[in-house]
């Protein structure tokens, strides 16, 4: 299924703090299957649950695949909608047995990193884009003489 595209140029819009949160994980040792695939296999149903309950409080996310590593971009309401996840069933499930199958056994590593971005320090710009990234979790607005540099839309 393919997204709309947007012809033109816009900017995202986003009139409050908004927490940027990178997840993903690497495939050190590909022969290794035992150990990485159950931890693959655990994003799907909290995605699932993000997506169909957006009372949590995540907005949007994006996922990038690369030869060895996984990538998921979430945009969240706000750091506290993000910590009161990391506490719940399913997320303290996939951790709880992650710790249990994997631990320290380097045949596949995990990441995260959590930016805190306050009200009036974000700029996007998208150029002929289905709806994107910041822009699909906060909406999008058309860019106009007033917002047509980076530093424009930064102090917008």
């Amino acid at each position: 299924m393919t997204k709309e595209i947007l012809p033109g140029r816009y900017t995202a819009k986003l009139d409050d703090e908004i927490v940027v949160f990178i997840i993903g994980m690497r495939v050190n040792k590909w022969w290794a299957i035992h150990k990485w695939l159950p931890v693959f296999k655990a994003m799907p149903s909290m995605i699932r649950e993000l997506y169909t309950n957006k009372e949590i409080g995540c907005l949007s996310m994006e996922n990038f695949f690369g030869l060895r590593t996984t990538l998921m971009v979430q945009y969240w309401r706000s750091s506290e909608d993000l910590l009161a996840y990391a506490k719940g069933q399913k997320h303290l499930t996939a951790w709880k047995n992650f710790n249990k199958k994997i631990g320290n056994n380097d045949a596949v590593g995990i990441y995260h990193e959590t930016y805190i971005v306050p009200k009036g320090n974000h700029e996007s710009i998208y150029g002929n884009m289905p709806p994107f990234g910041l822009a699909r979790a906060t909406g999008r607005k058309i860019i106009t003489p007033e917002l047509n540099s980076a530093s424009k839309r930064i102090r917008a």
